[in-house]
């Protein structure tokens, strides 16, 4: 497996791995409970620059020459200016208000999604990605991760917590109280 940042023409691969970890989320922001729908709006973001979903946030997990696995992954901080655009687009292009509430903020770096191929999932893949990432912005660059997880979601939060994650309050986010873990590096 190799784990590298992902290209443009990752994004319909992307579209679907994040829409399998945020399915009613944007299924929520879209209005409908289409698939197909969910996964062009993701694509639509997940293949432009600029945005909270696009692919220059993006890791990939590559087996055998093919995307199993899509991770998202920005600075929170930048959280307000990433996610202007997916806004604007369903504000404009959808005619719904959108005001989710913020599931990030400076300070921490957000794992926004992530998504592993259901064939493949529970066989290290997510934790590899995890791992990853942990060793790129927690230990090499000393930064926080940070994440949200879904309480109907134990198997996730022990993941999490086994890899180093502490929990460290609850948000509220697109109608949902959801937890909010951090990995912190120790200096």
């Amino acid at each position: 497996m190799m784990i590298r940042n992902a290209k443009q023409s990752d994004a319909p691969h992307i579209a679907a791995y994040l829409l399998l970890a945020m399915e009613d989320i944007v299924y929520d922001f879209i209005g409908t409970a289409d698939r197909n729908k969910a996964l062009n709006f993701l694509h639509y973001f997940t293949a432009r620059k600029g945005n909270q979903y696009s692919y220059q946030h993006c890791r990939v997990a590559e087996i055998e020459g093919k995307v199993q696995a899509a991770v998202s992954v920005y600075d929170g901080a930048m959280l307000d200016i990433l996610r202007e655009p997916v806004a604007e687009y369903i504000r404009e292009v959808l005619e719904k208000d959108f005001n989710p509430g913020a599931e990030t903020a400076a300070g921490e770096y957000y794992i926004d999604s992530l998504g592993v191929d259901p064939v493949l999932q529970g066989k290290g893949i997510g934790a590899a990605m995890l791992q990853h990432l942990i060793e790129e912005y927690a230990h090499q660059q000393g930064h926080t991760l940070g994440l949200l997880v879904d309480k109907d979601n134990p198997a996730a939060k022990r993941l999490y917590l086994r890899l180093g994650f502490e929990p460290v309050g609850k948000k509220q986010f697109a109608g949902k109280m959801l937890e909010h873990l951090q990995y912190i590096p120790r200096k």
